[in-house]
C-alpha cells in the first residue's frame, strides 16, 4: 500500500511538472531567418495548437498559421509557431499575432550581419508530432549570450510554493485539531 500511495505522488509531481514546464514561459536567443504563414491540417497533435474553428463532428479545421524559423548561436535551428491564445490555456491573453509576425520578419537577418533577438515563448519542439512552442513576444538583445532575466517564472514559481505550503500548513493543522483528537476518541470507544 506505502508503494501505491508513493507512486501516486511522484506521477502526480511528474504530471505539475510537464504542466509547469510545457506553460511557463522561457527564452531562446536567436537570429531570425525567415518568417512564413501555413496552412495546418490538425490531426493527433491539434490540442497544442490554439483552439480554432471546429467542423460539425467537433474535430480542428484547418488553417492558417504563422511560423517564424531561427538559428541559435550554435548553428541549431528552431521554429516557432506564433499564434493567439485568446482567453484559453495557458493564460497569455496574446491578441498580437500579425503584429509580432511582422516584428519577426523586421528582425530577419544573415549569418553575416545577425541581428539577435530572445523570442520568450512556451511549449515544447517535438519533430515527430510537428508539435511547435508558441511565440509570444520578440525583443533585441546585444548578443548571442544575453538573455533577459526570466523572472515571469520565477514570480509564479514562488507564488505556487506559497499556495502549496498555505494549504499544507492548512491540512497539517486540521488533521492535528480535528482528525486526531477525533480517531482518538473512535480508539477509546472500540
Amino acid at each position: 500500500m506505502r508503494y501505491v500511495k508513493w507512486g501516486f505522488w511522484v506521477v502526480a509531481a511528474v504530471l505539475l511538472l510537464g504542466v509547469l514546464h510545457y506553460s511557463l514561459p522561457q527564452h531562446d536567443v536567436v537570429r531570425i531567418t525567415d518568417t512564413y504563414e501555413k496552412r495546418i491540417d490538425f490531426g493527433r497533435n491539434a490540442m497544442f495548437f490554439a483552439d480554432g474553428p471546429r467542423d460539425a463532428a467537433g474535430a480542428l479545421q484547418n488553417r492558417d498559421v504563422f511560423f517564424i524559423q531561427t538559428t541559435r548561436a550554435d548553428g541549431s535551428v528552431m521554429v516557432f509557431r506564433n499564434e493567439d491564445t485568446g482567453w484559453g490555456w495557458p493564460f497569455y491573453f496574446k491578441f498580437d499575432t500579425a503584429n509580432l509576425q511582422a516584428e519577426a520578419s523586421n528582425f530577419k537577418s544573415t549569418a553575416e550581419t545577425p541581428k539577435w533577438v530572445a523570442v520568450r515563448h512556451y511549449g515544447w519542439r517535438n519533430q515527430l508530432m510537428s508539435i511547435y512552442p508558441n511565440a509570444t513576444a520578440i525583443m533585441p538583445v546585444a548578443g548571442p549570450d544575453d538573455a533577459p532575466l526570466p523572472w515571469r517564472p520565477v514570480l509564479i514559481l514562488l507564488l505556487l510554493a506559497a499556495v502549496l505550503r498555505a494549504l499544507y500548513v492548512r491540512a497539517a493543522r486540521l488533521w492535528r485539531g480535528t482528525i486526531t483528537p477525533r480517531l482518538g476518541k473512535l480508539r477509546k470507544t472500540a
